[in-house]
């Protein structure tokens, strides 16, 4: 196979290549580490890249091994690169911060145990935001992230770099972590597939705390439904070290499902509460009718919720958890002085925040839930689109108006996911197309508590009526 035949097959189908030996594990490692090599300078989505010899010499041993009719999984002798958010054994994790620049960890993470007891070979890292805040992939440790379609724009984040590296076929599948969109509004501004899993689903054994953290999840990101489907499988399932991981069950979605009477929620603009760059909103509304193309009712639906109320909720409870995850950092001037200041804003409110404040919004999110488990009585699935925004200038670190709207945060501007993170509930981010810039926009397919099998079909069946994921940058 040639180079480009290798990089443009599906994860699956690279496996597919990889085992029936149509693609040795040193083709396809030299085929993606000379995609790497011609457009990662301009795009910069990975870093920390190991050396082609010791990665080469990795596919070689992977070869051998399958010579020997051993193979260690579906990712047997594939290439794939971590998030600069997740500890990697041995490899540089910066997590986008001066202050963690030469960190090495001596250990991997869960996820990564999985991944690379499936036969994958860790090739580097992806790049992120500065300590993973920020749906704008910069920090000055390894520079600005660049959007393959248009490289003035922005890749979105945090899981940027991850979403970045697919779109430009410069890996075969990547993983990534969601609290506020990470792996749904870069997925939208490069037009590949994310899936924020249900909480607990993907269990993370460094943690720092076990118990209150439960707005983030760790998840997957592909240029296919099933690719992704294929990594969550790997990456998912009940592990002691995190106590409220899971159990193990079977996440592969069926195809050809029949969705004939299933019913959908089209949440929009939530009754006109968030504001749109004009085109966003359209693109992603034309995209209902494919959903009655493959048998679905559709409906538009106003939640009967106060969404600021959950706003100020949200705010509380993110600003909180930034605050007891960095405050020794910030403690620490030297330190502190390293932070941007997004964090830092972060953090003094966090520290400002009252128990019964911090109590208050629990309460809130835990009435949101329960408001949820209604509006599932009535529909099988809610959409909403995967941004506020199409991908934007690279240099601006983030929206200050939008619609005629000032951002009041440097966050306001992705409102749209804290529904779907609030309840912890699973969402496949999905293509809407592209507007008349060019430029990709994205829908949230948001499902049932623990639904994630269910929301993986319906996004498969998806893909399967639309073209979007067939349509490549121009590099």
């Amino acid at each position: 196979m040639q180079d480009d035949e290798i990089t443009g097959l599906s994860a699956t189908e690279l496996s597919e290549a990889i085992h029936d030996g149509r693609a040795s594990c040193a083709e396809v490692m030299t085929a993606y580490l000379e995609r790497i090599d011609r457009f990662n300078p301009a795009i910069n989505a990975i870093v920390s890249l190991r050396s082609r010899e010791e990665l080469l010499a990795e596919a070689m041993v992977r070869d051998a091994e399958l010579g020997s009719g051993k193979s260690r999984g579906w990712m047997h002798g594939m290439p794939i690169a971590i998030k600069d958010l997740c500890e990697v054994k041995g490899i540089r994790c910066t997590y986008g911060s001066p202050i963690f620049a030469d960190f090495v960890p001596e250990k991997d993470e869960v996820m990564v145990e999985r991944i690379r007891a499936a036969g994958a070979i860790i090739i580097g890292k992806t790049n992120t935001p500065e300590q993973g805040l920020g749906s704008q992939s910069y920090n000055p440790v390894h520079g600005v992230t660049r959007n393959p379609y248009d490289l003035t724009k922005t890749v979105g984040g945090s899981s940027g770099g991850a979403a970045a590296a697919l779109s430009a076929h410069l890996l075969p599948v990547a993983d990534g972590g969601d609290m506020m969109g990470s792996l749904r509004n870069p997925a939208a501004f490069n037009n590949v597939v994310g899936f924020r899993p249900s909480f607990g689903r993907v269990p993370s054994s460094l943690k720092l705390e076990n118990f209150m953290g439960q707005l983030s999840v760790l998840g997957p990101m592909g240029r296919t439904v099933r690719d992704v489907a294929a990594l969550l499988s790997t990456q998912a399932g009940y592990d002691p070290r995190d106590p409220l991981s899971l159990p193990t069950e079977d996440l592969t979605p069926q195809e050809d499902r029949d969705f004939s009477g299933t019913r959908i929620a089209w949440l929009g603009d939530l009754g006109g509460y968030l504001p749109f760059e004009p085109g966003v909103l359209e693109l992603c509304r034309a995209t209902l009718p494919v959903f009655e193309r493959i048998g679905c009712a559709v409906d538009e639906f106003v939640p009967d919720f106060d969404m600021d109320d959950l706003w100020r909720s949200w705010t509380t409870l993110r600003s909180w958890l930034t605050a007891s995850g960095m405050r020794d950092n910030y403690d620490d001037p030297e330190k502190r002085a390293k932070m941007k200041p997004e964090i830092i804003w972060e953090i003094e409110r966090g520290l400002d925040m009252t128990a019964r404040e911090v109590h208050f919004a629990s309460k809130r999110r835990s009435a949101w839930y329960q408001y949820l488990l209604t509006v599932f009585d009535r529909y099988d699935y809610l959409i909403l689109p995967s941004a506020q925004v199409f991908p934007f200038d690279a240099e601006t670190h983030w929206p200050k108006e939008i619609g005629g709207r000032t951002m009041d945060t440097y966050h306001r501007w992705m409102e749209v996911v804290v529904p779907a993170s609030m309840a912890g509930l699973p969402v496949a981010a999905m293509p809407a197309g592209f507007g008349k810039n060019g430029l990709p926009a994205g829908i949230q397919i948001i499902g049932r508590p623990r639904a994630d099998k269910a929301v993986l079909e319906i996004a498969l069946a998806y893909e399967a009526a639309t073209d979007w994921l067939g349509r490549r940058p121009k590099l």
